[in-house]
């Protein structure tokens, strides 16, 4: 059973945070339109290296709107409103999404209360950087820099560093995605529509459980402390002939465990026999482990901390985690029927029946407008009516 099959999803989507919000519903097995300007467009879709001979279709653009359908539409033009009013109301549209800056709304004719007139059970949802009451400009790095998620990246002594991902655009996609999830089954109980409002720096701070707590209720100072943690001892990243391996000693029991190990047992003291002793010596206590785990392969070092059920883990190289056992079968893939060009896409974070009714396989990423004659068609516009709009600048 797929219980969002039939969920249509009109999205007017650009950068990354909400068409992430939306690959999420692809999984789902729900029809996802996305909306962009006729001229402007999506400006990911010109971000990375370009397919060859394909316009605006660069490769940054292809990681996460497989699966999805796209039309142009410039909601600037009164025509162009009265078309996303006949979209809504004529494909039974479940849900529309954007992350257009909240100013823009009333100019775009997307407000919430209009829109969800035409059409009560909407579900109208709207991502932005700080929330429809502060209409300020966001990216990601600059929400990463205001969210504290900086300060708290890098090494002790040096520059606050931006993640390897972009939690905030990621992060606010999950929390929209629960939302909605909500929503929807609200609707289902009361046959009722809503409005959702996401910021994406309140979904950031949120992360900030530990930090926020112990600073402002014990008077921490909470700030960047590398690869190392700040309550327990030793964990961080340690080196070995080969490469890097990632361990962490989580209590006392496995620190007993660790220095009955041959290799380990000049740290058996009476000093970290507990996690407060071990952590307050923990540079010296660092140091004293890379010393011993530099002697040992990253193979060999892992198969001692395994064989008494440590966690730790060599440092993976994204090729290296593409290739391993747990991933491997849950890639997904898409391929281009015109060009032949094949995408390996990562993984859903769970299965879901849509994903394995399609063996892993979605459509290829839509090209600029790609779906308008279709789309469109449904509301019953030819060829000529549509001609007649792109010379209008509507579509």
């Amino acid at each position: 059973m797929n219980p969002l099959a039939h969920l249509t999803v009109l999205s007017l989507e650009q950068a990354t945070v909400l068409p992430y919000f939306t690959y999420r519903l692809v999984y789902d097995g729900a029809r996802v339109i996305r909306m962009e300007h006729p001229v402007y467009g999506d400006p990911n879709r010109l971000v990375g290296e370009p397919l060859p001979g394909q316009e605006r279709m660069n490769q940054y653009f292809l990681c996460i709107n497989a699966g999805k359908k796209a039309i142009t539409l410039n909601l600037a033009e009164p025509e162009g409103q009265k078309l996303l009013e006949r979209l809504i109301q004529e494909l039974e549209v479940d849900v529309f999404a954007t992350n257009t800056m909240p100013n823009k709304y009333h100019k775009l004719g997307i407000e919430p209360e209009r829109l969800r007139a035409i059409r009560p059970e909407l579900i109208w949802l709207g991502v932005s950087g700080f929330g429809p009451e502060h209409p300020e400009a966001a990216y990601d790095p600059i929400l990463q820099a205001r969210g504290g998620l900086m300060e708290l990246t890098g090494e002790p002594q040096g520059e606050p560093q931006v993640m390897g991902i972009p939690l905030p655009d990621m992060g606010a996609s999950e929390h929209a995605y629960g939302l909605l999830m909500k929503a929807l089954y609200l609707r289902e109980r009361t046959g009722q529509g809503a409005t959702l409002n996401v910021s994406m720096f309140a979904s950031t701070v949120s992360w900030l459980t530990v930090p926020i707590t112990l600073s402002r209720s014990f008077g921490h100072t909470i700030t960047r402390r590398g690869n190392t943690h700040q309550f327990f001892a030793p964990v961080s990243v340690y080196p070995t002939r080969d490469g890097f391996v990632y361990l962490a000693v989580g209590n006392d029991r496995q620190w007993r465990d660790l220095v009955k190990i041959p290799e380990f047992s000049g740290l058996d003291r009476p000093e970290y026999q507990k996690n407060l002793g071990r952590n307050r010596d923990k540079e010296a206590l660092n140091m004293a482990m890379a010393a011993i785990t530099s002697e040992m392969t990253s193979a060999e070092l892992l198969d001692k901390l395994k064989s008494i059920n440590l966690p730790a883990s060599k440092i993976q190289t994204v090729p290296e985690v593409v290739d391993d056992p747990l991933v491997a079968p849950t890639l997904l893939h898409s391929r281009d029927p015109q060009t032949g060009v094949e995408l390996t896409l990562a993984p859903p974070p769970y299965s879901t029946p849509f994903l394995e009714q399609s063996g892993g396989e979605l459509s290829f990423p839509p090209r600029f407008g790609e779906h308008n004659a279709e789309i469109y068609g449904r509301l019953g516009l030819g060829p000529q009516d549509l001609d007649q709009l792109r010379e209008q600048g509507v579509i």
